[in-house]
Order: structure tokens, then sequence, then C-alpha cells
């Protein structure tokens, strides 16, 4: 087998690129990561970063979870294509890729960061800090995906790999409010979507590390 994956479970970047593997019914073996790890010294040989996820595909290395979902899309294409051909549809699949990253997901993990601290006045600098930016990105996406069944239209693309866990977390963090429906409804659809069901499942186990305290849901 070619394809490894290098990661954790319960990593929201590490379920962006199994969502796109599951798509695609993508062969590989995963490589999990932690304290007792077998993996971990040849994870950090190739990535010496010390970030995951990170793919391996033969000789070739790579990381950065948005560069793997092109590069399978390239190396490994399946009848999913997460990408569009169109170059300008394309483009917008990238931004709202970004997005989900940037302004879903680093809030979050601000606020994981503050909790982690043991810090108290971290924990709650980092949860205020938290539910402005979310605030504002639930409501720019609320807007945005009215009409959508997916982040760029009728089509389950990279955009989705990277919302579906970051919106995940996201609303551990700093629940949806009820007024944002079609945002919480995209949510639920993420996750029926059997790639994403199948990845919080794999996680189940791990719901006790959530620093922030896992809800009883999802």
């Amino acid at each position: 087998m070619s394809l490894a994956l290098y990661g954790h479970p319960f990593s929201s970047y590490t379920q962006k690129v199994l969502i796109a593997l599951y798509e695609n019914g993508t062969p590989f073996e995963f490589r999990g990561l932690g304290p007792d790890s077998p993996h971990t010294a040849d994870w950090l040989q190739r990535w010496p970063l010390r970030k995951f996820p990170v793919l391996v595909d033969g000789e070739r290395t790579v990381a950065e979870t948005s560069i793997i979902i092109e590069y399978l899309q390239l190396a490994h294409p399946g009848p999913v294509r997460l990408l569009p051909a169109d170059a300008m549809a394309a483009l917008d699949v990238r931004f709202l890729d970004r997005f989900f990253d940037l302004h879903v997901m680093t809030p979050v993990q601000r606020a994981v960061d503050g909790a982690l601290s043991g810090d108290a006045a971290r924990r709650a600098d980092g949860l205020a800090f938290a539910q402005q930016k979310l605030e504002w990105a639930y409501a720019w996406l609320d807007t945005q995906l009215a009409g959508r069944t997916w982040a760029a239209g009728e089509d389950f693309t990279l955009a989705d790999c990277a919302a579906a866990p970051s919106l995940f977390y996201a609303d551990w963090t700093y629940r949806i409010p009820e007024m944002f429906a079609v945002l919480r409804a995209y949510r639920a659809r993420l996750l029926a979507r059997p790639s994403f069901a199948r990845a919080v499942e794999e996680a189940r186990a791990y719901r006790p590390l959530f620093p922030l305290g896992a809800p009883d849901r999802d």
C-alpha cells in the first residue's frame, strides 16, 4: 500500500483529509500519532515542524491539508472531484476552504489553547475571542449558504472537507445560534454525510480530551 496518513482521529485537520479519502474510497494506511505511537519518530523525520496530518505516497511526503487533498485529486483521483475543473469555480472552493480553516477553526483553536493552558484568565480570553470571531463567521456563512446544498453549490468539495470538522468543533465551542438556521442545517447535512459520519465515529472515544468539555450530542 503506497498511501499512509499520519495523524490523530480527534484532530480536526486529520478529519479534513480523512473525509477526502473516504469520499473516494481511496485505500490508505492510517498511522495514528500519540504518546506511545511507534510512528512518531518517522513522522518527525518526515515533517519536523511537528504538525499533522502528513500524507506519504511512496517517496513523496505531502503536508498541509488543502495541499494534501489537491494532491490526492491529482495523483489518486476518484469518482468525487473535490476541486472543480473550471478554474474560477475552483478559486471559489479554495476561498471557502481558507475561510473555514482561518475564520472558523483558528478561533476554535484559540479557545482550546486557552483552556489547555490551565490559566483561568487565558481560558476566558480565548473563549471571548472565539465567540466574537465565530459570531461574525456564522453570520456571513448563514447568508452565503442560502440556497446551497454544500458550501460551494450542489457538489461536495474541498470546502466541505474543511467545513465539516471546523463547524463540528466550533459548535462545541460557541453553539451556532438558532437565528442562523441555514448554517445549522448545513452542519446537520455534514454530520449525515457518510464520510464525515465515519470520521466522527472513529474519534468518539477521544471526546473526553476536548478541553472545553464535549457536549452530549453529535
